[in-house]
């Protein structure tokens, strides 16, 4: 599998957290393109930033669709938490989330608040402390069989029924349509490495090249040749490798 290619001013770490897929920050006054591509993602995350002053904390839901955002000016710096699937918050449901988020009522440079509590934001070197706080207070939770599943492996003793019930309730999509996402994701990556549109087919398990196309209009916002010769002017929300399966 490709490595993501390296954004400006942003650096990004896997976790050894049952509970986190990955965490990130920029550094204040990195360069900012003009706009941003994010592009559809399976994962809900934390993600606390300042601009202008005035640091905001929103925890946002799993994406099916792209989106682009304006990046005139840039931002002073953030840290997200990218969190695994599986894992959630118990008073907010992630099939709430999707395609949306939640901004905390109150936030400082410091801290914000969270059902209730104020929480210190977390630092790129302690996100998987924060995360040990939030399940001791009860808040974090997780389906361990949820990430079991996606990594293709078949339960015992639970019916198909019962697995998609409890897939959609940790993660609030479907195996079908966190398998799509994370096809398309890794699919971007390859082709912006520079792998041929046809070997890409075979290596993520596409039928043909119409079938990776149309995958990439609806889940990255981009066709293949744009991201084999991206636009300098943009640039594609966070990619990397991630334990889920692909292959139907």
């Amino acid at each position: 599998m490709a490595q993501d290619p390296p954004i400006p001013g942003l650096e990004h770490r896997p976790s050894d957290s049952p509970y986190v897929e990955r965490v990130y920050r920029v550094e204040p006054g990195a360069p900012a393109p003009t706009r941003m591509v994010s592009v559809a993602n399976s994962n809900w995350e934390l993600i606390a930033w300042t601009a202008e002053g005035v640091t905001s904390v929103s925890v946002r839901g799993p994406e099916t669709r792209p989106t682009v955002v304006p990046m005139g000016g840039g931002m002073d710096g953030a840290i997200g938490m990218i969190f695994s699937h599986g894992a959630h918050l118990r008073h907010l449901p992630v099939g709430a989330l999707v395609d949306t988020s939640v901004d905390s009522p109150h936030a400082t440079d410091r801290t914000f608040v969270l059902e209730g509590a104020e929480w210190e934001i977390p630092a790129y070197g302690n996100a998987e402390t924060f995360a040990e706080r939030l399940v001791r207070a009860g808040l974090l939770v997780r389906d361990p069989l949820v990430a079991d599943v996606l990594a293709g492996d078949t339960p015992l003793l639970v019916t198909p029924r019962s697995v998609q019930r409890r897939v959609a309730a940790a993660t609030g999509l479907t195996q079908g349509a966190i398998r799509q996402i994370e096809r398309a994701r890794q699919a971007a990556m390859l082709l912006q490495a520079g792998t041929p549109a046809a070997e890409v087919v075979h290596l993520v398990g596409y039928h043909d090249q119409p079938h990776l196309a149309r995958s990439m209009t609806r889940f990255v916002g981009r066709k293949a040749t744009q991201l084999q010769k991206p636009d300098p002017d943009e640039m594609l929300s966070l990619l990397y490798k991630t334990g889920a399966q692909v292959r139907p």
